[in-house]
């Protein structure tokens, strides 16, 4: 595939205009185990294009899902901040809609069953679908009930003809993955019950421009989304955003309540907030998109910057968190082990493996503790409270923790 043949995989557009380009680099989430380090390692173009016609982001699709996602190394449940942001939703929802016995919940890309045990635990039938079966056998043993299978269209036909309509239909970070956005919408509205509401969290474009956040920009993240976007998508296929949420989540998200087109009801009057400030932003205007790139290098360069002179001083500097995000930074920027000794993560799934590209090798936290380095570079700057407040420990020797994004940032 070369990038004169991409086409909007939303409006059938040819993608000419570039957003990023972040060179090549192989899959964020494809961890490398010992005997795998000397073999040759697949790298795919990382470079994003954006839409002259509806704005979507959007990188190609060089890899088949089932590739990417069948067998998946990101489990939710390893963040607490992450769990209980799911926890906080559900209390909400069920509050708010009134949620008991009788409502059905299904959940896309429902991991291991971190959100969809609290809806259960308060008496709300739940159905995950998820189509990493590793992840999904993770949902099953804590009583999830589980269907593994990428979802659009197909499935959700089967899930009715099974019987399975949604009251709530929940997508955390879901709608970004999917290469086949419109058959993924598509079965969104089939699997709604009439009077049903979807909600859909996601990174939100205008803050990934504004904080220069392209390390989120990796093949399993094939769409980077606006609300005038998703809008225009949902619109399509029956489907009206009733409301939007402004998250801190991922540096910055939208949380978009949809319903069926015709029952959608009142629109609150978020929506138009958020539209406008899009608008204001110039979201609907290419040469936003394509000043992009020069932000992008400032970040490189000052990353570097810092690490070249950390190193000259005889600083040891170290990773936490072998996260996708991370592994788009540390390939972009060529930071392989002469600049970080090695990266830690808490998921014992990652432990004892190396980062892809970098072919870092992954510790548990305890690592930090025995090697005592000068700065801890955090990888997952989202998480960047959570992480210090875990590590606080960092500090009693001395040591500093380091946020790359939006700009190099020393934490004391």
């Amino acid at each position: 595939m070369t990038d004169s043949l991409l086409r909007c995989r939303f409006c059938g557009t040819p993608l000419r205009q570039s957003f990023a380009d972040l060179g090549s680099s192989p899959l964020a989430n494809s961890y490398l185990r010992p005997g795998q380090l000397n073999a040759a390692e697949a790298f795919y173009p990382l470079h994003a294009f954006v839409c002259e016609q509806c704005f979507l982001v959007q990188l190609g699709e060089f890899e088949q899902p089932s590739a990417i996602f069948s067998d998946y190394a990101y489990f939710s449940s390893v963040s607490e901040s992450w769990v209980d942001h799911a926890r906080r939703y559900v209390e909400t929802m069920i509050e708010r809609f009134k949620l008991g016995g009788r409502h059905q919940v299904v959940e896309i890309a429902s991991n291991d069953g971190y959100l969809l045990q609290f809806f259960q635990k308060a008496g709300v039938r739940v159905l995950g679908v998820e189509p990493a079966a590793n992840v999904a056998a993770a949902a099953t043993e804590r009583g999830i009930p589980t269907v593994v299978r990428f979802f659009g269209l197909e499935t959700a036909r089967g899930l009715v003809s099974d019987g399975t309509r949604a009251d709530l239909l929940v997508g955390n970070n879901v709608l970004a993955h999917v290469p086949a956005l419109n058959d993924f919408v598509a079965g969104v509205r089939e699997t709604l019950a009439d009077d049903g509401r979807a909600t859909f969290e996601f990174p939100h474009l205008l803050r990934l421009i504004h904080e220069t956040e392209f390390d989120t920009i990796y093949h399993e993240h094939f769409s980077y989304l606006s609300l005038l976007t998703v809008q225009r998508v949902f619109a399509k296929h029956g489907l009206t955003v009733v409301e939007v949420e402004e998250l801190p989540t991922h540096g910055g998200s939208l949380r978009v309540h949809a319903r069926r087109a015709e029952h959608a009801g009142p629109i609150d009057s978020s929506v138009q907030r958020v539209l406008d400030a899009e608008r204001r932003a110039g979201l609907e205007r290419v040469e936003t998109y394509t000043r992009f790139q020069d932000a992008v290098r400032r970040v490189k360069r000052d990353l570097l910057e810092f690490l070249i002179e950390a190193k000259r001083a005889g600083k040891s500097v170290v990773g936490y968190g072998a996260a996708a995000k991370g592994n788009t930074l540390l390939n972009y920027c060529g930071i392989r082990n002469d600049f970080l000794d090695y990266v830690v993560d808490r998921s014992p799934h990652k432990q004892g493996l190396f980062l892809p590209g970098t072919h870092l090798p992954i510790h548990p936290p305890e690592r930090i503790t025995e090697t005592r380095p000068d700065y801890v570079l955090i990888l997952p700057w989202n998480l960047c409270d959570e992480i210090v407040r875990q590590m606080a420990h960092v500090r009693s020797w001395g040591g500093r923790f380091v946020a790359p994004i939006p700009g190099v940032r020393v934490i004391d």
